[in-house]
């Protein structure tokens, strides 16, 4: 009897995620919808995952009307979109309510297909994002993170789907986002798992390790009823399978997919000539790398790893992390590694390999001991575990499921999101809580409308007579142009007085340069300064925690290494390098504070100098990046410590805090592109 394979179409979210930083625009998408509409799939992915918090951070997309204006020309094929469970889109477990409203919203919106997994595999986790999406009448999948370890053996994973399925799931999913899946054991594992269930199965496998492939044609030939793949134009490196490879594997076979090839030729050929509009986006890893087998790291984390480690001068550590990573893996009780797992686990193995294992646990890794992410699929390492306890003053790990720990919070986040520029729809509301640093910027500025794919283009060479230009910062133009002498510079109109020397490197954001005596507190690795734990002056003991550290997106604490009076050289928010003096155990009190260059500061769309101080403490940029917004009024009472700026750098909100007592006057405009040790407000 003939069986027909079906496929899931990712163009529209995760190769674009995958290969491209998730830039792709809205308007580049629409022209081809009808015709992919008119292929057969079985769905097309085209939400959730990182697309929303893309769209917010660096599209000006209102990411609802994205799913509004996509399901208007499928009216055929189902949208599907990648929901964390808990987590829905955000970092961080919502209450039950917020779940609820946001699965209703996204049906209502457009979504067809809602696939749930959680990082952990941990059911109580996905329970109710798969009732609030059983209500709505949608096809609900389950999806289940695929890892390699003694512990995820067939067995486990047909475990889980037999659970899933008494969810009401409509189809399982086997997430394998690493490109861990090899053929024969996908073979056996779909075997396994239609042996206990009786519903569909969909294969998700990334083409990472090069196996991909041969993966979807051994577990299509298994019984798998699904194959995720991406049209060939934007598949392979760390995307996944063409989808005309796979329906050509499989035509003139019981499992033809039946699709056209020649309608899909037209459809690669459209998204050929859309790729090259994200060229400065393209990943530098187009191949395929083995390592992954080993380590288990995700394509694109193994990138941000290398890059880390340059930044703390260990680039030369990297395969002592990747094999340490299976060793963390182990000790946090064999978790899968997808966002937010991958990246404690490996920031944890980068810790181990510059300090000695488990010398410094990262707030993240303390937190998935303890039970604050749910529960594991096996037990932690017990030491490490009462390590953890101590590290978090906590007596015993959390047992119940995390959510239970947080009450309803729809109408506290109805009244934030009003507060900052929100138009009162749930849609709106749900945009806040998702992004709460992000979202009251776009609010304020979609008006302007998306941002066009044009403005990404790579900057050709700058025209050597000065004649006009055009010149794209951060996705805005700037008509730019230069006087024959080239100490005058025009843009958009106003002329500037420049000067150029030798390049110096930029200005540490830091408040003093060191302490007048006693032991040094220094800093273990590069990163920002979050926190002093107690005041100066304080008298500390030798073990005692002083400053909280953030680096490769993990917090870190700085210990006394003696006893004796607290003394600090460097401020909160401050960007600090490995090996700089942050403070002193003992001795005399901190030095003053040093003077901070004013950096230059990128011309804004109506150029707009920034103030100068006027005799107050300075209050620098910890790093270049965007000023997004002043959290407290100009002229206010702040106090030392007190957040006042919110800026954003490297895809993250950093918080800028107040360094003294006093009226706090800012000197940069909201969206302002910014310096790491600029001036951005000073406290009189």
């Amino acid at each position: 009897m003939a069986r027909k394979v079906k496929i899931s179409d990712l163009v529209l979210r995760d190769a674009h995620q995958s290969l491209h930083a998730t830039r792709m625009t809205t308007e580049d998408m629409l022209p081809i919808l009808p015709k992919l509409d008119k292929i057969g799939y079985e769905s097309l992915e085209a939400w959730g995952g990182a697309t929303f918090d893309s769209c917010i951070r660096f599209l000006n997309e209102d990411p609802w009307q994205r799913l509004r204006s996509m399901k208007e020309k499928l009216p055929n094929t189902p949208i599907m979109m990648l929901l964390r469970g808990q987590n829905l889109l955000g970092y961080r477990h919502y209450a039950d309510d917020v779940v609820d409203k946001f699965v209703e919203a996204a049906a209502k919106n457009g979504v067809g297909v809602f696939r749930i997994f959680d990082a952990l595999n941990d059911p109580r986790n996905l329970k109710r994002a798969a009732d609030a999406a059983k209500k709505t009448g949608k096809h609900v999948q389950m999806a289940i993170s695929y890892a390699t370890t003694p512990y995820h053996t067939k067995e486990v994973y047909a475990n889980l789907a037999k659970e899933y399925a008494k969810f009401g799931a409509d189809s399982i999913c086997i997430k394998d986002m690493s490109g861990l899946l090899k053929p024969y054991e996908a073979y056996e594992l779909v075997k396994a798992i239609k042996t206990v269930v009786d519903i569909p199965l969909q294969i998700h496998s990334h083409a990472t390790t090069g196996m991909s492939v041969a993966t979807l044609t051994k577990a299509a030939e298994a019984g798998a009823d699904v194959l995720d793949t991406v049209i060939s134009s934007m598949a392979m490196g760390t995307s996944h399978s063409p989808t005309e490879t796979l329906v050509e594997i499989l035509k003139g076979t019981e499992m033809d997919t039946g699709l056209d090839i020649n309608a899909l030729l037209e459809i690669a050929a459209y998204f050929r000539d859309i790729r090259k509009h994200y060229e400065k986006f393209e990943s530098s890893f187009l191949g395929a790398d083995t390592r992954i087998l080993v380590s288990q790291v995700p394509g694109g984390m193994l990138s941000n790893l290398e890059s880390q480690l340059k930044e703390q001068g260990a680039g030369d550590k990297i395969d002592d992390v990747l094999k340490e990573i299976p060793i963390v893996q182990k000790d946090c009780g064999y978790i899968p590694l997808v966002t937010p797992t991958s990246q404690i686990v490996g920031t944890q193995a980068v810790f181990n390999v510059l300090f000695g294992r488990y010398n410094k646990l990262t707030a993240e890794t303390r937190d998935l001991l303890t039970g604050r992410y749910g529960k594991t699929p096996a037990a932690c390492n017990a030491d490490l575990v009462k390590k953890a306890l101590s590290e978090n003053n906590m007596t015993e790990a959390v047992t119940e499921r995390p959510a239970d720990h947080i009450p309803n919070e729809w109408d506290k986040l109805v009244g934030e999101a009003k507060e900052h520029s929100a138009d009162g729809s749930v849609e709106d509301t749900l945009t806040y809580a998702m992004f709460p640093k992000v979202a009251p910027k776009f609010f304020s500025e979609r008006g302007n409308g998306p941002v066009k794919s044009e403005s990404f283009a790579v900057a050709k060479a700058a025209p050597t007579n000065g004649g006009p230009m055009s010149v794209s910062v951060n996705g805005t133009s700037y008509n730019v142009s230069t006087s024959p002498s080239g100490d005058v510079i025009t843009v958009n109109g106003v002329g500037y007085n420049v000067a150029f020397g030798a390049a110096t490197a930029a200005p540490v954001a830091t408040a003093n340069t060191g302490v007048s005596s006693g032991a040094d507190i220094t800093a273990p690795v590069a990163g920002t300064l979050l926190k002093h734990v107690v005041p100066a002056g304080t008298t500390v003991k030798k073990g005692d925690t002083v400053i909280m550290i953030e680096s490769m997106k993990m917090e870190l604490e700085v210990k006394a290494t003696q006893d004796g009076p607290v003394s600090y050289s460097v401020n909160p928010g401050s960007a600090i390098t490995a090996g700089q003096v942050l403070g002193a155990i003992g001795g005399g009190a901190p030095l003053a504070a040093a003077p901070v260059q004013e950096a230059p500061q990128a011309a804004p769309s109506a150029p707009q100098a920034a103030q100068a101080p006027s005799g107050g403490t300075v209050i620098p940029a910890p790093v270049a990046g965007t000023y997004l917004k002043a959290t407290v009024a100009d002229g206010a009472q702040v106090s030392p410590g007190q957040t006042i700026i919110m800026i954003e750098s490297m895809k993250m909100e950093l918080e800028v805090k107040a360094t003294d007592a006093g009226t706090v006057h800012f000197l940069v405009n909201a969206g302002t592109a910014i310096n790491a040790g600029q001036a951005l407000a000073e406290i009189k």
